[in-house]
């Protein structure tokens, strides 16, 4: 899915900054579409995000989802220091509704079967980090939880993952 845009348009490089950046980070579209230009440390490798209350927080994003956006800020020629980061073809700010047509725009091209959404990123970087060993509480301040129990509704443990924890730390597995 992330892989589908066609980084030869300008649509395209802005399309795969977001998918980057959407699993990059686990945030929620509503922070994404509100992310601006000066909220990204390309140096530092972190994201300025406000969540649900007006809460900031800072997070770390990868350096795939930091080029893909260098790429796509150099293509659409942008020398702005400030202002919305993900822009519409109008040059406004694009909006979450916006966001979720672009990613099932994606699923379509790439005839996935899966139930995928914006939220389905959220929710696979969250597993993800779990699976490769991320403790759950780093886990709930990455995705701006303020309950635990919220983080681990999206951390469904697999079967498989059970049985390496138990193989990994019983004495007589």
């Amino acid at each position: 899915l992330i892989e589908s845009p066609d980084k030869s348009e300008e649509s395209g490089l802005r399309d795969k900054a977001i998918l980057e950046t959407l699993y990059s980070t686990g945030i929620r579209v509503s922070e994404l579409v509100g992310l601006n230009i000066e909220d990204i440390d390309f140096i530092g490798g972190t994201v300025r995000v406000f969540g649900k209350g007006k809460k900031e927080r800072l997070l770390p994003i990868g350096d795939s989802a930091l080029r893909s956006i260098r790429d796509y800020l150099v293509m659409i020629n942008s020398s702005k220091e400030k202002g919305p980061l993900f822009l519409n073809k109008l040059k406004g700010r694009l909006t979450a509704r916006s966001v979720r047509r672009i990613i099932e725009k994606y699923i379509r091209k790439t005839a996935l079967k899966e139930r995928i959404s914006p939220h389905t990123l959220r929710h696979s970087f969250a597993t993800h980090l779990l699976d490769r060993g991320a403790d759950l509480r780093s886990v709930q301040e990455l995705l701006g939880h303020v309950n635990l129990s919220t983080t681990q509704i999206y951390t469904h443990i697999t079967t498989e993952r059970l049985k390496d924890s138990y193989e990994k730390a019983h004495p007589r597995a």
